[in-house]
Order: structure tokens, then C-alpha cells, then sequence
């Protein structure tokens, strides 16, 4: 059967639920285990011929990173397609009826999260766009008797990677060692759970603990002395760990340089935590560096449920007692920097210690001086300072890049605005 996957992320309050990490990537480019959502996708439809569609605002860029085909209508007709919602869980794309007729799969929001939409339907629907075609779909096609599963926020992702990361190890089928493996060393638990690949290297004094979970160690990772490991853990290409206490549940991106204590985190990739500080059930975006003893708390002194701040108001129960915090792309911090439980650290913002944890809700594009949102220097220097550390790791800042980053700006002004207000009152009145 010829097929095409069509992945979907409309602007709305779905995507406002995933930021900070977010803003700058469709919600399946987010990680959760060894591998994105969106690859568990595409690998559960097992789809070949795949498209997609993106807030406008990210299309440039996203076209600059995937072979796909990005924003185009026309590749809403012809063969029977599948739209699959980017928070649509892997899991259910097995009970969607691709032998039946056309249909419409909502979650218990009544959100649409995926249409099976067979080539002989196509003209029951209006094909001009995205939108067209699922509010026509919604109005005159079936609705699927199941309620897809989705994740609904970041902090879901980072509760359920530890078992992802097991579940996605034992689908790739690699075990062994295919690095090196300098020695002494030690391997605790079954070395079957163990995946090392060609390119990585571990140097003497490093301990393997795979007794409760696997660990898959990608190409060209580079493993420093007294670092242990526990699994489940992935650690991504290229990647660097430096004396690093890897506790268990950690899904390290491509190219992240990574010391201390880190436990149950995600890093999407080209991060640095180099330094000593606690890093705990956190989401890391990309591009970040956290000054020596950055650290966030994960738990309540209550061991009462987390709560998130998302818009800078309105206060969200996580359900969970361990929540770290969220920290968007291009962010900076200083020595010593301190974050809550439930902490929302904004995108392309520069954090100034005060030597105190901070508040939980830090706006897009802050410079957080003494505790204070303030306008900085502006975003000409942030914009300098990331096109700076993408050149350290060989990327280009492009004028998509910019043109992207600029509508982040305008699209979480109102948050950062109120907070600068508060900000300049609290100084007039010292």
C-alpha cells in the first residue's frame, strides 16, 4: 500500500504547552529516550514518503535540517495519506484502521491528533491547506472510536525517557562493545545491556553500571576518568563526559559536553554543563551553557506535586514530586546560578546569579540581572553571542536563524514585558 506520512504541529495552545524547548523546533523534534518523537513516528508508520507542516515562522529553518518536504500543500492529495499530530504517542498509530475507511482520531481534548484520509475520500475534503483540510475532515469525515494517546507537556517527555530509553534500546538490537574500552575499567550487570559504538572511546576508570537499565553509548563519545554511568542512558554522537556522576534515566543529544551530577535529564544536544552542579528531571534545549554550579532542584521540601509556570500566570499542577526545570535554546547562565523545582528558564536569555534560587518563571529573551528582568543589551548582542557558540561547534548562524529568533521575540513579548515593568517598579520603590 503507497502511503504518505504527513507529520502536523498547528500554532495553538498545544505548542504553548511545550515551551520553552519548543519555540524553536516542531514538538517532535523533541527528544524522549534514544531517539525523537518523530522518529518513533515515522519507524512505527513505517512510512517512506514523509512531509510535514510547521508554524510558518520556523519553516526556513526547518527546511535548512530535514530532507522533507515542509509547508506544501500539495502534498496533502494524491496517495492515501496519514497527518499524525507531533504529540501523538508512538503507540498508537499500530490501532489506527489503515485497511478501513477514512477517519478522524481525537484525543479526550477533542483535539484532532491524527486523520487516515484514503485517496478516494480526497474529494470530501477541501485540500488547500492544512487547516482546510482538517476542519473539513472533522466535519464530514467518521470519528475513530479510539482516543489517541499524546503527551500533553515537556516534563511528560522527562518522566517517561528513563523506560523510553530501554524500550528503544532493545528495538535497535545493539549490544557489545565496537569502541574502546581502555582499561582498568568496570561493566556491572549484563554486558548484552551495553552498547558501545565505533568511534567511542572510554579512558581507564570508568564505570559501566548496567544492573537496572541498558546504556547505549553513540559514535565518537568520549568518556573521561571517574565518570560512572547508570543506566537507562543514552548519550548521544560526538558527545563528552567529564568525570560526570551520569545517574540513571539520562538522554544526552549530539555534541553536549557534560560534567557533574546529571539524573533523569534530557539535553536536545550541542549543550554544555562542563561543570559541577546538580542537573535533575530537567529538559535542556540546545545551544545552552550552564555556568559552573548551575543547579536546578527537583523536589519539593514538601514532597508535595511540582508546579509550572508556562505563560508567566497561571500556575499548572505537574502531578509529578520531580520536576526540574525547562531551559530553552541559546540561554546562558553564570557561576553559581540556583533554579527552583518547576523552573521556566526562556530561550536566548543571559542568567546573573544572586547567590539565591531564582524565580520559577524567567521570560523569553531575559537579561536577569540581581533577580531582575531587564532589557540587557538587547537582542543584537544575544544574536552575537549564539552565533559565536554555533561557530565553536562548526554551525552557521543564518539569516533563518535570525528571522526565526525575531519572531520568538515578538511572539513571547508580552510575558517579558510585564516581567520588565515589574521589574523597573521594584527598582523605583528601593
Amino acid at each position: 500500500m503507497v502511503m504518505r506520512l504527513i507529520l502536523f504541529d498547528p500554532p495553538g495552545e498545544a505548542r504553548r504547552r511545550f515551551y520553552p524547548v519548543a519555540l524553536s523546533r516542531p514538538i517532535w523534534e523533541l527528544r524522549c529516550g534514544i531517539t525523537s518523537l518523530g522518529e518513533k513516528l515515522v519507524a512505527a508508520a513505517g512510512a517512506a514518503d514523509i512531509a510535514c507542516f510547521v508554524p510558518p515562522y520556523m519553516a526556513d529553518v526547518y527546511r535548512a535540517r530535514t530532507s522533507w518536504t515542509v509547508n506544501d500543500p500539495q502534498t496533502l492529495a494524491g496517495d492515501d495519506i496519514l497527518l499524525v499530530h507531533g504529540r501523538l504517542k508512538a503507540e498508537a498509530i499500530a490501532k489506527i484502521d489503515r485497511q478501513g475507511p477514512s477517519q478522524v482520531g481525537r484525543n479526550a481534548d477533542g483535539e484532532v491528533v491524527y486523520l487516515w484520509l484514503r485517496k478516494a475520500d480526497q474529494g470530501r475534503v477541501t485540500l488547500t491547506s492544512l487547516e482546510t483540510l482538517l476542519e473539513t475532515a472533522a466535519a464530514k469525515l467518521a470519528t475513530a472510536q479510539m482516543q489517541p494517546p499524546t503527551w500533553n507537556y515537556t516534563w511528560d517527555l522527562i518522566l517517561a525517557s528513563p523506560e523510553q530509553i530501554t524500550r528503544d534500546f532493545y528495538a535497535a538490537g545493539r549490544s557489545g562493545i565496537e569502541g574502546t574500552v581502555e582499561q582498568p575499567n568496570a561493566i556491572r550487570g549484563n554486558a548484552k545491556d551495553v552498547y558501545i559504538a565505533p568511534g567511542a572511546k572510554l579512558h581507564p576508570l570508568v564505570v559501566i553500571d548496567a544492573e537496572h537499565g541498558p546504556i547505549y553509548l553513540d559514535e565518537g563519545v568520549e568518556v573521561h576518568p571517574f565518570t560512572r554511568i547508570e543506566g537507562p542512558c543514552y548519550v548521544g554522537k560526538k558527545s563528552l563526559l567529564l568525570g560526570t556522576k551520569c545517574r540513571e534515566g539520562n538522554s544526552i543529544g549530539p555534541m553536549c559536553r557534560v560534567g557533574g551530577e546529571v539524573e533523569e535529564s534530557i539535553i536536545q544536544g550541542y549543550s554544555n554543563k562542563y561543570h559541577d552542579g546538580f542537573l535533575g528531571h530537567a529538559y535542556v534545549g540546545e545551544w545552552v551553557n550552564l555556568g559552573a554550579l548551575t543547579t536546578n532542584s527537583d523536589l519539593k521540601n514538601d514532597y508535595g506535586s511540582v508546579e509550572m509556570i508556562l505563560d508567566g500566570k497561571n500556575v499548572i499542577k505537574t502531578g509529578s514530586v520531580k520536576v526540574g526545570a525547562l531551559i530553552g535554546d541559546h540561554t546562558k547562565t553564570s557561576i553559581g546560578t540556583l533554579f527552583n523545582s518547576g523552573a521556566y528558564v526562556g530561550g536566548m536569555s543571559l542568567i546573573m546569579t544572586t547567590g539565591k534560587p531564582l524565580a520559577k518563571y524567567i521570560p523569553d529573551f531575559s537579561w536577569l540581572l540581581e533577580g531582575i528582568v531587564t532589557k540587557g543589551f538587547g537582542r543584537g548582542k544575544l544574536y552575537d553571542t549564539a552565533k559565536m557558540a554555533m561557530s565553536r561547534r562548526k554551525k552557521e548562524w543564518t539569516a533563518a536563524d535570525q528571522a526565526m529568533w525575531d519572531a520568538i521575540f515578538e511572539l513571547t513579548a508580552p510575558q517579558r514585558d510585564e516581567a520588565i515593568r515589574r521589574g523597573r517598579r521594584h527598582l523605583i520603590q528601593k
